[in-house]
């Protein structure tokens, strides 16, 4: 044996004749590892072959799989009792695509070809798996061919595998392409599967074949070998949860008391809750990477708003149903006979549809779909649903709630003719409706608007009704009429002036309205999936009515996460160009300050300071705005450097103060203005030691009256759930 060969005993398998890249890569095999035998399916498929006498398999196969899909659902028995007893197996090219028929996924690749590639490509491993054995000896981009034309390809994109995990996505010159996932493997009993679907062809050589020998050796010496890594970020349950939080714990960028899925991505809040003594927020989650799309439901609970406890994804796209491509945005209520029960919208191809489920645990860990789904067969033609490359009706999203003997539903879409509209339905059930009208169209009339996430919200005296438009989430103040229908706006206004969006609410036991949004990441793509997660919750709100105007304030719960309060004093007065440090670090904490300027003067709170003010974030008042400024809040180029303004003049009290109420949390900056307006921000400092705080005066003096700062307590530990 060549003293550069794995000692392993790879299976090369066949079906029918073998093509010219076939050849090639068993001749590749045969001078890399030990033993490389020519198994045919059929073999494998009688028993003529037992697969117990090789260390894995290796099925590599550029043609389509149309003619042999029989031959290898035929020896699905023999591959899965040799997977259970321990043994590996390599699905490369288009084999991949063979999952389904061999019985190692119920979900196949969506996509299935061959394409050109006008750049070097390969895969970007993502970084929960960066030290997974497959990339030894690589960086975080691999180049494994080049550029090329008619490259066979099986891949993942709008689709994830059910049962594995995806390992890295597709790489083409420079470019990250996130939903393009190509690296993919399973456990099977004792056993592992592993999936390259591009850019490891054999049958023509090229510049980067090193590259290509590299990683194939890898994963054949991973699958044939007893170090298969068990850590998967397909969690089940807290203890799975818990292992995701801790492999990013060290990202000082994670917060401390927001939360955040145990990894990969987070948007919109979903079916908020409150069900047998528990808070239940549900979000919008996926598996695959940090990157949207192939939406599944996440799942968190609480008994006090502050320490959240990770459960089970609740929803996973079905591979035969209207959800196929997405659990896309919904809600949560209890029907009449006690039932919780989800209303969501199903995404597959071009059409996106209400859809159902209900829950059969009282955890709400478990959830079964209607099987009538969608619940709702088109969206309205009395109005031009707006059209586009991606949905052929831009119709999503849900409200729903019961007034008198009747349900009623909110859905969001947008206007062919340009502007957003908020689509009323009634129901004497949750899956029989009726379409009763528009409730309020966008008067805006811009183009490919869609007002997604609508959502009612009564308050006795004044109802607020918001919708988030793609740029920022706006609130309605006045009345609903269910009947005609219309809503009649008396004040408008924008609820949060930053990287804020989707808000969902609850009714808290209490009565409180508890309102969750998005915080949107204000990095790259690529910066994401460095950092293997992406997007938080924002604290909860409370909101309500006072005067026709609409307040928002931090919910009461929070104080509680108050530790080591700043030694200063309660008021205080800052000269003008006179600056303060305060005694604060670990950028987990909460800031309190009513400010009365001079005419002239600006107050400044500085925010991730590092030691020598290299990279800060400065908060600016100055009578007119709040401004956050990020200009220099961060070394990497790619860092949120726009600045962001809360307009708040018409604010100020009659004495002359604004109160700002701050919450710095990892990269979360969240400000409340007067209870009345927001502003959340993302701030992304390269260095550790970012975490500095200043007070400064500004062309003329400032006034504090009353001033209050307080450590925060992480809910998340280092970036750790709690388990049950």
């Amino acid at each position: 044996m060549d003293s550069l060969s794995l000692p392993l005993r790879i299976a090369c398998l066949y079906a029918t004749d073998r093509s010219v890249e076939q050849r090639a890569a068993h001749e590749w095999c045969a001078d890399a590892v030990a033993t490389a035998d020519r198994v045919a399916l059929s073999d494998v498929a009688d028993g003529t072959v037992d697969l117990a006498a090789y260390d894995a398999a290796w099925w590599h196969r550029d043609e389509p799989l149309d003619d042999v899909s029989a031959e290898a659902a035929n020896c699905a028995g023999a591959l899965s009792a040799y997977l259970e007893d321990g043994g590996g197996l390599l699905l490369s090219l288009r084999a991949l695509s063979a999952v389904e028929a061999l019985g190692v996924d119920p979900v196949a690749p969506d996509a299935v070809g061959v394409e050109d590639h006008p750049n070097p490509t390969g895969f970007a491993p993502k970084a929960l798996h960066a030290a997974h054995p497959a990339f030894e000896s690589f960086g975080d981009r691999a180049h494994t061919d080049p550029a090329a034309q008619d490259r066979p390809y099986a891949r993942y994109e709008a689709l994830v595998p059910e049962r594995g995990q995806v390992l890295a996505c597709a790489l083409s010159g420079d470019d990250l392409l996130a939903g393009r996932k190509t690296l993919v493997s399973w456990r099977t009993g004792e056993g592992a599967v592993f999936g390259v679907g591009a850019n490891v062809v054999f049958s023509a050589e090229g510049d980067e074949t090193a590259a290509r020998d590299r990683l194939v050796r890898n994963l054949l010496a991973t699958a044939g070998g007893d170090r298969r890594p068990a850590f998967t970020d397909r969690y089940t349950d807290g203890t799975g949860a818990t292992a995701l939080r801790e492999a990013l714990a060290d990202d000082h960028h994670r917060p401390a008391y927001h939360l955040a899925a145990p990894a990969n991505w987070l948007n919109d809040p979903n079916g908020l809750i409150h069900h047998d003594g528990r808070y239940h927020l549900f979000y919008q989650y996926n598996p695959a990477g940090p990157f949207h799309g192939s939406i599944h439901w996440g799942h968190a609970t609480s008994e006090d708003l502050l320490h959240w406890t990770d459960r089970p994804v609740a929803l996973a796209p079905s591979p035969d149903g209207p959800d196929r491509d997405g659990c896309w945005s919904g809600c949560a209520v209890v029907d009449g006979d006690g039932t919780p029960t989800l209303l969501y919208t199903g995404g597959r191809g071009r059409v996106q549809l209400p859809c159902l489920a209900t829950a059969s645990d009282d955890g709400l860990d478990a959830w079964v779909k209607d099987g009538d789904n969608p619940i709702i067969e088109a969206a309205p033609d009395d109005v031009a649903v707006l059209e586009t490359d991606d949905w052929s009706a831009e119709f999503r999203d849900h409200c729903v709630w019961r007034e008198g003997d009747a349900w009623y539903q909110l859905i969001g879409a947008g206007l062919q003719d340009g502007g957003g509209v908020v689509l009323l339905y009634r129901g004497e059930t949750l899956r029989e409706w009726e379409y009763v009208g528009p409730l309020l169209v966008d008067e805006d009339d811009r183009p490919e608007t869609v007002w997604e996430c609508p959502e009612l919200l009564d308050f006795g005296d004044a109802q607020v009704l918001h919708v988030s438009n793609y740029e920022e989430t706006r609130y309605f103040v006045g009345g609903a009429d269910l009947r005609s229908p219309g809503f009649s706006v008396e004040r408008a206004g924008v609820l949060d002036y930053g990287d804020f969006y989707a808000p969902q609410s609850l009714r808290a036991p209490d009565g409180r309205s508890l309102t969750w949004g998005w915080v949107k990441e204000a990095r790259g793509v690529d910066a994401q999936w460095r950092a293997g997660w992406s997007g938080a919750m924002s604290l909860p709100r409370e909101l309500d009515v006072a005067g026709g105007e609409l307040r928002q304030r931090p919910a009461a719960e929070l104080a509680a996460l108050r530790d080591r309060r700043v030694d200063l004093a309660a008021s205080l007065h800052l000269a003008a160009d006179e600056r303060r440090t305060l005694d604060l670090s670990g950028n987990a904490y909460e800031v309190v300050a009513e400010i009365d300027l001079e005419p002239g003067a600006t107050f400044e709170l500085g925010l991730f300071e590092s030691p020598a003010l290299s990279e800060r974030t400065a908060v600016r008042y100055d009578g007119d705005a709040v401004v956050v400024d990020r200009s220099r809040s961060s070394h990497d180029p790619a860092g949120a450097a726009h600045e962001q303004r809360l307009p708040v003049a018409d604010l100020v009290g009659s004495d002359g103060t604004l109160s700002l109420h701050a919450f710095v949390d990892g990269s979360i900056l969240e400000l409340f203005a007067n209870e009345r307006r927001c502003l959340t921000s993302r701030v992304y400092p390269t260095r550790a030691d970012a975490d500095g705080v200043s007070l400064s005066a500004r062309g003329g003096d400032v006034a504090l009256r009353s001033f209050d700062a307080w450590e925060l307590e992480a809910t998340f530990p280092a970036g750790r759930s709690r388990t049950e």
